[in-house]
Parts: structure tokens; sequence; C-alpha cells
């Protein structure tokens, strides 16, 4: 594999302060303009300060799935917010800090210690997060869901036999 990869995309000017963004890679297109915090900006479409935000969100996620299936991570769901901050530093606007708040469900307790190291790993391998200069915070969230326990409960199993059942546990 190249270890060089290129990502182009284009920019194109529509009317005041808003644009189209298009790369020859993708298929869709989507308008982007200055944020309404400044003078003639445009409220309801992504802003850069929006798409910084985003790619360290979006890149956190993408090594989270592999860094998980690797790790052979079982999980029910990811979700992650994220706010990145814009400060004005030394006269010139900066994206400061990006806040991570990744929300993740995993199937079984004994994984919670598993699935934390897992999303530090991931933060940590995040090409986008380690190419900018903003701080980078993690504050994660992992819950543990009982899907099975319904089932268990319907045919008056014995608690964690249908788990045990649905990851192979079962005794012989």
């Amino acid at each position: 594999m190249e270890t060089a990869h290129e990502y182009p995309v284009n920019v194109t000017w529509k009317s005041d302060r808003k644009g189209e963004l298009s790369s020859p890679d993708l298929t869709t297109t989507f308008e982007v303009a200055t944020p309404p915090q400044f003078a003639k900006g445009m409220p309801g479409l992504w802003s850069p300060e929006h798409l910084f935000t985003a790619a360290i969100n979006s890149c956190l996620m993408t090594t989270f799935l592999a860094v998980a299936e690797n790790s052979k991570l079982e999980f029910e769901s990811f979700q992650c917010d994220a706010f990145g901050k814009l400060e004005q530093v030394e006269g010139k606007y900066l994206m400061t800090e990006v806040r991570l708040e990744p929300k993740l469900s995993i199937l079984r307790e004994e994984d919670t210690e598993k699935a934390e190291k897992v999303l530090h790993k991931a933060e940590a391998a995040c090409l986008i997060s380690n190419s900018v200069k903003s701080k980078v915070i993690m504050n994660i969230s992992i819950d543990v869901v009982k899907l099975l326990s319904p089932i268990a409960s319907l045919y008056n199993l014995p608690s964690g036999v249908v788990e045990q059942f649905y990851h192979g546990d079962l005794p012989e």
C-alpha cells in the first residue's frame, strides 16, 4: 500500500459568503459558508469551523471502528458529539480545542476496561487529531446494554443464560 494519499476537494464561490464543496472522488456536493457569528455569516450551513470539528470527530469514529475490530471488541453502538472551540489568540482566530464525547454501548460489563482502552487508542491513532495543533479532549461514556435479558425473562431462564448462549460461553 502507498504511504502517501491525496484527497482532492474543490470549492466554488456561489454568492455572498457562500460556496459549494465538491470532490472528483465523491458524488455529493454541499454548501459551505461563513458562520453566523461573523459579519455576513449564514446560519444553517456548514462552516469551515464545523468541517474542522467534523473531521476530527469522524476520524475518531473510523479509527475506533478499525481498532475495535482488531481488538475484537464487541459493541452495540457508537455515537460521538464534538464541540470545536474558536478563540482569538494574539490577534488571530484559532480552533484551540475540540472536545469529543464518545458514547459507546457494549454488551458485556467485563469489556468496559477494554472498551475504554480501545477508545483511547483510537484517539491517539487518529490521523486528523495528530495533524492539528488544537487541544483534543475526550470525555468517554460507556454503558452496558442487556439486549437479550427480555428473552430470558420471557422464557423464565436464569439471568445471563441467553447472553452466554449469544457469546458461545455455555458450559458443556
